[in-house]
C-alpha cells in the first residue's frame, strides 16, 4: 500500500487521488504530485518591494515594529546587515545594535 502526502495547506493525513492530483476531503485543498516537488525544492524570500532576499544580505526595517515582552521599538530606517534566512513564522534572524539577536518578517523590511 502506498502512503499519500499530507495536505500541503491544513495538514491533514485523509488525502485521496483523483485521477493525478491529490485532494483533501477537510479544506478541499488540490494539488498536483508535481507542485508538492516544486514546493519543497527550495523557498523563495522576498522583501515588501518583491527584490529576492538570500543569505549575509543587508536590509533596512521600513516600519516602526513594537519589540514584544518590551517598550523598545525598532525605528523605520535602521539598517540590518548581515541576515540569516530561516524557516517559520518569522523569516529573517539577525542581530539588531542596541537590541541584540531578533527576528523579522520579510514583509516588513527591504534590501539595500
Amino acid at each position: 500500500m502506498s502512503t499519500l502526502p499530507n495536505c500541503p495547506k491544513c495538514n491533514s493525513e485523509y488525502t485521496y487521488e483523483d485521477g493525478n492530483l491529490f485532494v483533501c476531503p477537510e479544506c478541499a485543498y488540490e494539488w498536483t504530485a508535481e507542485s508538492e516537488q516544486e514546493a519543497q525544492e527550495e523557498k523563495v524570500y522576498r522583501d515588501a518591494n518583491g527584490n529576492v532576499l538570500q543569505d549575509g544580505d543587508t536590509i533596512t526595517v521600513i516600519k516602526d515594529l513594537k519589540v514584544k515582552g518590551s517598550s523598545n521599538v525598532v525605528k523605520m530606517g535602521t539598517k540590518v546587515k548581515n541576515i540569516k534566512l530561516v524557516d517559520g513564522d518569522h523569516d529573517i534572524d539577525c542581530k539588531i545594535d542596541g537590541f541584540g539577536p531578533m527576528q523579522l518578517k520579510t514583509e516588513f523590511v527591504k534590501k539595500i
